[in-house]
């Protein structure tokens, strides 16, 4: 049944004919006739990058309230719900004040073109200005310069994790001009903690930092992570931390784990607060195993994990887990959207893959039909077929190999009817 904020949510769609149109004088247009609340909110950690900004905002947030503070948090996109958006003081913002806080946006903003992303940001400073907390942490949309969140000039520390292409119809087709969008949150004389990154985009962050007097934190510089013994070992010049792999799956994690890390000694917080972050954070999607629900009443017996990563990182990062992981027989279920590098994507998964069951994302306009991602995977030296929908293909897997692992991937988009459909 449509929500109050469903109905709202649906009307903002059209308050701007573009869904992408990065700048930030309507942002700032719609916060000055709300009183500007981003001037009255909780301290900031403001996190951009191309991969990892929502696990390593999610091992920070897991660090800061394992020592009882209270954080918000906002991060896009959604995978069910818009709710999980926005986080205020620790919980989901709740229906009724989502619905208020959409419902005054549209009415202070009235008939102005502004994106469905700039209105619902605003909707979100106005309610971390509201609700009383410690910190605030803001994960970047797109970019990160003319990003609408961009518009906190304190934060108390922004963060980088690594640079690669996607998006570059918006940012830029180097990943030196990507970087330097992302570079765009560095502020001056605050603290910048940067993820392990090119040669490139490096000197493009480093260089912004420069300029803006902003002391850098930099992975393999300033501080060091790396797994030794099925131990995350974390090296910086405040000693050595010897913790437990991150409980997010995957070799990535070792370096969101890393930032995090870093972000929480620079908050001077202590090895119980980073132990905290790589044991107790949550975050969907990410190489998620899941355990129950109709998706798995379905094939009982196969190993179901989801992944939302849909650029050529994002698939090196499932290829280097799945190469990880006890030999199994693997097929991917896979959706993806026709604006990503879907080869990029699919070569370093090749290897590791049995066969790969090609769907349309559902309710998409912009899925890549199922037939073409089935080409690029063959293409990319995949045995590839293409399937109706999710339930069809994992029953067809699970008729022909019981005891296969099923990994559904290729889009957050994909993740997210996935998680509805699985309840």
């Amino acid at each position: 049944m449509a929500q109050g904020s469903d109905v709202i949510l649906e009307r903002m769609m059209t308050l701007h004919p573009k869904v992408i149109d990065l700048t930030l004088a309507r942002v700032e247009r719609l916060l000055a006739r709300l009183g500007n609340p981003e001037n009255r909110i909780p301290p900031v950690i403001h996190i951009a990058g191309t991969n990892g900004k929502g696990s390593t905002q999610a091992m920070i947030r897991a660090g800061l309230e394992a020592g009882g503070d209270r954080v918000h948090a906002y991060t896009s996109p959604h995978l069910a719900r818009f709710h999980e958006r926005i986080r205020l003081a620790g919980e989901l913002i709740s229906e009724p004040m989502l619905t208020a806080l959409l419902d005054e946006c549209v009415q202070v903003n009235g008939p102005e073109e502004i994106t469905f992303f700039e209105i619902t940001t605003c909707a979100a400073f106005l309610a971390f200005a509201r609700v009383a907390a410690d910190w605030t942490l803001l994960e970047v949309g797109l970019g990160g310069r003319l990003d609408a969140t961009n518009v906190v000039d304190r934060p108390r520390l922004t963060i980088i994790t690594p640079v690669s292409l996607d998006h570059q119809a918006f940012l830029g087709d180097t990943v030196a001009a990507i970087a330097g969008e992302k570079a765009g949150i560095i502020k001056r004389g605050v603290p910048v903690i940067v993820g392990p990154q090119s040669d490139e985009g490096l000197a493009v962050i480093e260089a912004k930092a420069a300029r803006m007097g902003a002391p850098v934190l930099a992975y393999g510089q300033h501080w060091n992570v790396s797994e030794d013994r099925g131990r995350l070992i974390y090296q910086d010049e405040n000693g050595l931390l010897d913790l437990p792999l991150p409980n997010l799956p995957g070799p990535h994690q070792i370096q969101n784990a890393g930032a995090a890390i870093a972000a929480l000694r620079a908050l001077g917080r202590d090895e119980g607060a980073c132990e905290a972050a790589v044991t107790r954070a949550f975050w969907p999607a990410r190489m998620q195993r899941l355990r129950h629900g109709p998706l798995v009443d379905l094939a009982p017996r196969v190993e179901l994990w989801l992944d939302g990563g849909h650029n050529p990182a994002g698939g090196e990062a499932v290829a280097a887990t799945l190469a990880r992981t006890p030999k199994r027989e693997t097929h991917l279920i896979c959706g993806m959207l026709n604006t990503k590098d879907v080869a990029g994507y699919m070569i370093p998964l090749a290897p590791q893959v049995t066969r790969l069951h090609a769907v349309s994302i559902p309710g998409e306009k912009n899925t890549l039909p199922a037939e073409v991602t089935r080409d690029a995977a063959r293409s990319a030296g995949m045995e590839a077929v293409t399937a109706p929908s999710v339930a069809e293909a994992l029953a067809g897997i699970a008729a022909m190999a019981p005891e296969a692992r099923v990994l559904i991937c290729g889009s957050l988009y994909l993740a997210g009817t996935v998680l509805r459909e699985n309840g």
